[in-house]
């Protein structure tokens, strides 16, 4: 059940057995079913979860009532509302199971013990924050300056297994296009 997060942490930080076996007795497990919401907007976050299997949505809901997909999440990743979770803010995002997980959960406190008593861990959590932020800030520049056409291809590069694993209306909302549109960009693609 450790294998994943623990090769995760090794590509990051060298850790001896002691401070493995401590990583490892600190992270709690929760299998959670497909369509269960672990986070809803105006709630505070109290969670960093590292998907060990399964698929996760991020979104919001704008003013119109539409869910805006922001990221999907799927194994080897963390979901979390970072900004609820580091200053205990409500939250602007909802999270939820797009398949049955298995989650390796991390609150507050839990993350602090292990950092505390495993502190190169840190650099593990610092480089996950700056691929996150490295993600976020190509996907901002694309979405400024690119094609539905050249971000569709990007997603399905750069994302190969989530189209098989989630709904085309999800795919669409993330890339801000319809659903019709996105029909289209797909037929085109496989005509080439």
């Amino acid at each position: 059940m450790f294998q994943n997060i623990n090769n995760y942490a090794a590509r990051s930080v060298s850790l001896t057995a002691e401070e493995t076996a401590l990583f490892n007795a600190i992270l709690e497990y929760r299998k959670v079913p497909k369509k269960t919401r672990l986070l809803q907007a105006g709630d505070i976050c109290n969670f960093e979860a590292y998907v060990n299997k399964g698929c996760i949505r991020e979104y919001i809901i704008d003013e119109n009532g539409v869910e805006v997909t922001l990221q999907f999440a799927v194994e080897d990743w963390w979901v979390s509302d970072l900004a609820s979770f580091q200053d205990q803010s409500p939250c602007s995002m909802y999270i939820e199971t797009m398949e049955d997980c298995e989650l390796l959960i991390l609150s507050r406190d839990s993350k602090e013990r292990l950092l505390n008593e495993v502190p190169k861990l840190e650099r593990m959590f610092r480089l996950m924050l700056q691929r996150h932020l490295t993600v976020i800030q190509k996907r901002l520049f694309k979405t400024i300056s690119t094609t539905a056409m050249e971000k569709y291809l990007e997603f399905i590069n750069r994302y190969p297994s989530i189209p098989q694993r989630v709904p085309q209306h999800y795919i669409a909302s993330y890339l801000g296009i319809s659903p019709e549109f996105l029909s289209k960009l797909r037929t085109r693609n496989l005509k080439k």
